[in-house]
């Protein structure tokens, strides 16, 4: 059982950076590859970026790819977005995830599908 909690979701410009942080708690969080997720208003979720359980291999979609780095620190049981550079179209809740079976890859091509636990959302507003 792990519980997932985002933070650090807030307003801001364009062209701005923003941290977003997700603390587990339960199990022993390296035993998890971590993922974030977004779901703009009116669209489906989407794959943001992946990290596997020790933060030796990542996974980003296009679409951030050179702007969001993510990160984790297994001692703090936490995983991190670093979003820079950021743009109106990256308004939306974003979703900590994390699965003890899926690489970061799979968890990029599921979009999250069947991945072990869920956190709550924290939301982003990036205006123009």
């Amino acid at each position: 059982q792990v519980q997932l909690v985002e933070s650090g979701g807030r307003l801001v410009q364009a062209g701005g950076s923003l941290r977003l942080s997700c603390v587990g708690s339960g199990r022993p969080f390296s035993s998890y590859a971590m993922g974030w997720f977004r779901q703009a208003p009116g669209k489906e979720r989407e794959f943001v970026a992946a990290i596997s359980w020790t933060g030796s291999s990542t996974n980003y979609a296009e679409p951030v790819k050179g702007r969001f780095t993510i990160d984790r620190d297994n001692a703090k049981n936490t995983v991190y977005l670093q979003m820079d550079r950021l743009k109106p179209e990256d308004t939306a809740v974003y979703y900590c995830a994390a699965d003890g079976t899926m690489g970061v890859q799979a968890i990029g091509v599921t979009n999250g599908v069947g991945v072990d636990y869920w956190g709550a959302g924290t939301l982003v507003t990036v205006s123009s």
